[in-house]
This record gives C-alpha cells, structure tokens and sequence, in this order.
C-alpha cells in the first residue's frame, strides 16, 4: 500500500482539523479550572475537540477526568496496545508575532500558530495516520491508542494520571521531536533558588522590583526592573550604552519614584537555552554592581548570565549518550522585602549523580545568600539501539523518506518516557529549523504531511509486531 497516496487525498481535511485545534488557546490556567477541566477550560476544550473529532471518525474514545483521554482502534480483544503519545497544551504565545499566533495563517508553504510544531502539527499527522490504517481495513494484531495529554508543559500530570488508570503500552512513540529517532532524553532538575540574605550596603540606587519570564522550560524574552535612588538618569544613560553593546532592544519609563528598566532578548526552547537570549540574565548582568541591594543580581549576573552548562555553578557534567548538563533560568521574581527566587530547569544526562549534583548547587547558591528550595526531578530515558521499536521505526522512516536513520538523544522530556520502550519519533526533520517554544511557531505543510505517511507506516508496522 502507497501511504503517501493515501495522505495526499486526506491533506485538505487535515489542513482544516489542525487550523481549527490551532484555534484553540489551550495554555494552562488554573484560574478556569474545574470539574472535568483540571488544566483550564481552554485545554478542556482542546481535549473534547480531539475525542469529538474521533468519535464521529469511528474510534473508541475516552476521557479521563479532563486529565487525559485517548482514541483507541484495532480488535477489542486484542490483549496489547501500541500507543501514540501526544499533547495538547501548548506554551504561552510571547513576543511580537507576524500574525496572530491563534489565528492559524498559511505562508509560503508553512502553516503559523501556536502549537503548530509542538505539539499540535505531529498530533494531527498522528491522528491521521492511525484514521487512514484504519480505513484501509488492513489487519492489526494489536489495538492502536492515541493518547492526547493535557500537562506535557508543566508538570506531566496528566500522564502520571494516566499511567495509574490504564494497563501499560506493549511499546510505541511520541511525535513529539524529532526525526529520525530520539532513543534518549535527559532527566531533569526543576530547582528554586529563594534569598535568604539581600546583603544591603551604601549606593545610589536600590532594586524594588525584578520580573522576567513565565514558564521554567522556556529562555525569557522580555524582562524588567524597578530602580529608585539619586542620578538615575546617568544610570538609565549606562542603560542605553549597555543594550547597544550587548545588541538587544531596551526601554526606560519614568514613573513617580524611580525608572522601569525593560530589556529584550529571544526566546527559546529551555532544553536548548544557548539558542536564545536570556533577558533576565542580560538585565542582571548590567545592574550587578549598581545597587545597594545586589545579592539577587549578583548570583544571576556571577554564576548564570552566558553560562548554560553550569560550570559557575559547579554542576557540569557530560556522557557519551546524552551529551552535558545544560542550565536555563526561567523564571525570575523580586520584590523588595518579601519575596525573591530564580527558577531553574537543569536538563540532566543519562548518567548524571543527581543527589550530588543537587547538593553542589545547594552549596555553590549558599555563597550568595541563596538556598534550594522546591527541588524537582524527572530520571533520564533510554531504549537501547536494538529494541525492536527502534528497528521497526528505523524501516519506516527510511523506506518513506529515502533518509539514514540515525538515532538521536534530546535535552527535551517526552511523554516516551512513560512507556518503557517508547520513544521520540518526529516531527521536525533533519536540516529544518525546529520553532517550539518560539515567536512565529510554524510547521512547513509538506514536512507534515510527509510526518503523517512516515507514521502510518510505522503505526502498521508496529500494531502487527
């Protein structure tokens, strides 16, 4: 069978059912929460979408108390399933888009909006091409899932929900990466960094306010400081000369007591913080030394402005599988007097001693004033090379694409992690610029449709193992 001929009369139809999933603003938002809504209304909305879509499509459906729910064929008595590993959370849309990032908008060849790549795009090649195995009547041996998660973003907790209802995975991958095959994603550590001890000496200028970024996994792009103090017009002149240097977008507002300092930088993937500009550090870099109350600048600028692999912070670590540690800085909050902390996503490799990784942070921060609060870990994943999952996506991805498939390891964490053999598989193919967690997301409409005959054919394949 010619998977590709049966893509090529279904791409219209695609087309339409992933603008109208792109429509929808599933970022989590505890403040609309509810029963059967435990990530929002909107990503309820996203979930009821996909499990609507399939129904009326002829696949078994079902809801897990809006926490996860999936769409399932092949015989019912079938004791095995091979799953399919999606989401439908997406990250917030930051930045200054060329379009709407929720109005999905078609540009020479590619498609833009918000989850167009991650993870919405591979869903709907996902979908599609389970919908067209079981069109095509051909015999399965195995029951094939597509499970739509909620909470890939923040947390996984639809997926840990999930694995608590229902039976495990025979095996099966998330198109959630890239091509050609992840068979290895680091762990991570989630940390914050609180100040125990602001160390107030004599200066010219006091730091009220720091702000910058919105999601621990992503570099932030915009951030901002409050100063009041004496002279603050050569400090806000000190402002000018550092943005042009360091080449990034900047502004100073005068309110009634002091500036608003806002600096810009790029965002970016916090698997990959390198790629982008960390705003919240650049913004730090410049202050730290200028206040009377510096210790939070100071630990930012010292031990995480232009270092992502965490050598300031005395947890570098490289292995042979997975490549070093990387550090992003995510999230920052001060507030003169009452609160202050930095979040830290540390994406760990295979290998990585992770109680002494965290306890030389915890002894490293201490020496500015900070202690490590809130620790979080996810362990590493890895298939070994010659899994039979790997084997049987290696021949679909060659066969489909005429490509060497080589495998791959990621800083990035898969719902693949949650089966025991389950790994990353697309969508984004060699060569191409991976735009997740990015402003102007866009996914190119050949690439998904190629995704969605590379999946079939795997999907076949792997439900007749």
């Amino acid at each position: 069978m010619s998977w590709r001929d049966a893509v090529s009369k279904n791409e219209d139809l695609l087309i339409e059912d992933l603008s109208n999933l792109l429509k929808i603003k599933s970022v989590k938002d505890l403040s609309t929460k509810g029963p059967g809504a435990p990530m929002g209304e909107n990503i309820k909305d996203a979930l009821e979408f996909m499990l609507t879509l399939a129904e009326k499509d002829g696949f078994r459906t079902k809801n897990i108390d809006g926490y996860v729910g999936y769409a399932e064929t092949g015989p019912e008595d079938a004791s095995d399933y091979i799953a399919l590993l999606c989401h439908l959370d997406v990250v917030p849309a930051t930045g200054e888009w060329e379009s709407d990032p929720f109005t999905p908008t078609i540009r020479d060849g590619k498609l833009f909006a918000r989850g167009a790549i991650d993870d919405k795009g591979p869903t709907m090649a996902a979908y599609y091409a389970l919908k067209i195995v079981k069109e095509s009547s051909l015999s399965l041996k195995h029951r094939v899932r597509i499970i739509f998660g909620t909470d890939e973003e923040s947390g996984m907790t639809c997926m840990k929900r999930y694995v608590q209802d229902e039976p495990a995975a025979l095996t099966g991958f998330a198109p959630d990466a890239e091509f050609p095959i992840i068979h290895a994603e680091k762990g991570q550590i989630n940390a914050i960094l609180k100040l125990k001890d602001d160390k107030v000496k004599a200066g010219p200028y006091e730091l009220v306010s720091f702000y910058a970024g919105e999601k621990g996994n992503m570099v932030p792009d915009r951030a901002e400081a409050f100063v009041r103090g004496k002279g603050l017009n050569k400090l806000k002149e000190k402002f000018t000369y550092f943005s042009f240097h360091e080449n990034l977008q900047h502004s100073v507002e005068e309110k009634e007591d002091g500036y608003l300092f806002t600096l810009f930088g790029r965002s970016a993937h916090g698997m990959e913080p390198h790629k982008g500009v960390n705003a919240g550090t650049k913004l730090a870099k410049f202050f730290n030394g200028e206040l009377s109350n510096g210790a939070y600048v100071e630990l930012v600028a010292t031990c995480l402005e232009g270092d992502h692999i965490g050598k300031s912070l005395n947890i570098s670590f490289e292995d042979d599988v997975t490549g070093p540690l990387t550090v992003n800085p995510g999230i920052f909050r001060y507030t003169q007097n009452e609160d202050a902390y930095v979040a830290l996503n540390i994406r760990c490799p295979v290998e990585t001693p992770y109680l002494r990784t965290i306890e030389k942070l915890s002894e490293k921060v201490q020496e500015y004033g900070f202690e490590v609060e809130e620790v979080r870990e996810k362990k590493p994943h890895h298939v070994e090379k010659e899994s039979p999952v790997i084997k049987v996506l290696q021949n679909a991805y060659e066969t489909e694409t005429g490509l060497e498939p080589t495998l791959l390891t990621t800083g990035g964490a898969t719902y693949a992690r949650f089966i025991e053999n389950g790994v990353a598989f697309g969508a984004v193919f060699p060569g191409k610029v991976n735009t997740a967690h990015q402003k102007n997301e866009y996914i190119e409409l050949g690439d998904l449709f190629k995704a969605t005959a590379v999946y079939a054919r795997a999907i076949y394949d792997l439900a007749n193992l």
